[in-house]
């Protein structure tokens, strides 16, 4: 089996998301100065940890908060950000370019809660989860392609969960909680509902374990901009080809960096 370690930051905030207007795919702005910011002090928080493969949404407030990322990493230089649309924020159709209580509102209209309801034209939380979907298995692909080897042992195998502070769901934590023995470790950027809709994929449809002290509220909240995400995955080989023996979660929407920043 084969074992490697993934971390999904969402991009930083762009003036849209300060002023509370929905994006979406229809609308792709740069990272406001604010968010810039929050860009650079994740980099600065992930910096000592080395990525191995590099993706990111292909939404340039994605990729511009993963090149930040990556030029404060110690580990990355010249290595290429493989962009993606599977990583692209969900679609909110009509809701595009409104206010994100305009989609409260139509919401509330149709008898459904915010998250799970779909505007006109815009995606349901079903297609997104097929997107991850293909995602995952092509990330399962390249990982296993990049740095699996049949044959050699895994130094992490049955070590990955991670005993560091902040791995059993405290908010705060190392940096490298969850990646010790860890030999490959991959990083995505991408956006709040696709990411909330990823977490539940991973809890919900495959089964991810989860520290016993997370809270549901917790575990399945909006992720803050810059937020972090860790997952750990043993791969088999199944019937259709590599499939999760074991996915676990770390910890979710982290924030640390940005009250470090706050506090200076």
């Amino acid at each position: 089996m084969f074992t490697f370690g993934l971390t999904i930051v969402r991009h930083g905030e762009t003036q849209y998301n300060k002023d509370k207007l929905l994006q979406g795919q229809g609308v792709d702005l740069p990272l406001s100065e604010t968010g810039v910011q929050q860009a650079e002090a994740v980099g600065h928080y992930l910096r000592d940890l080395k990525f191995t493969n590099l993706f990111a949404s292909d939404l340039q407030r994605a990729r511009q908060t993963a090149d930040i990322i990556v030029k404060n990493n110690v580990h990355c230089s010249g290595m290429a950000i493989v962009t993606d649309p599977l990583l692209k924020e969900r679609s909110f159709g009509v809701a595009e370019g409104r206010p994100v209580d305009d989609l409260k509102n139509m919401a509330k209209a149709a008898g459904q809660s915010c998250p799970s309801f779909t505007p006109p034209g815009g995606e349901t939380p079903e297609q997104v989860k097929l997107r991850i979907h293909e995602f995952m298995a092509a990330l399962y692909r390249r990982m296993a392609a990049d740095h699996w080897r049949d044959g050699e042992s895994d130094p992490a195998e049955g070590t990955a969960s991670g005993t560091g502070p902040g791995a059993d769901g405290c908010p705060c934590g190392r940096p490298d909680d969850g990646l010790q023995g860890v030999a490959a470790h991959a990083l995505v950027v991408s956006h709040g509902a696709y990411m909330r809709l990823a977490v539940r994929y991973l809890v919900e449809d495959l089964h991810c374990s989860v520290p016993h002290s997370f809270r549901t509220s917790h575990l399945f909240s909006a992720c803050p901009n810059t937020g972090v995400c860790r997952f750990v995955f043993t791969l088999r080989h199944g019937d259709g080809g590599l499939v999760p023996a074991s996915i676990h979660c770390v910890f979710v929407n982290r924030k640390d960096h940005l009250k470090t920043k706050e506090g200076e």
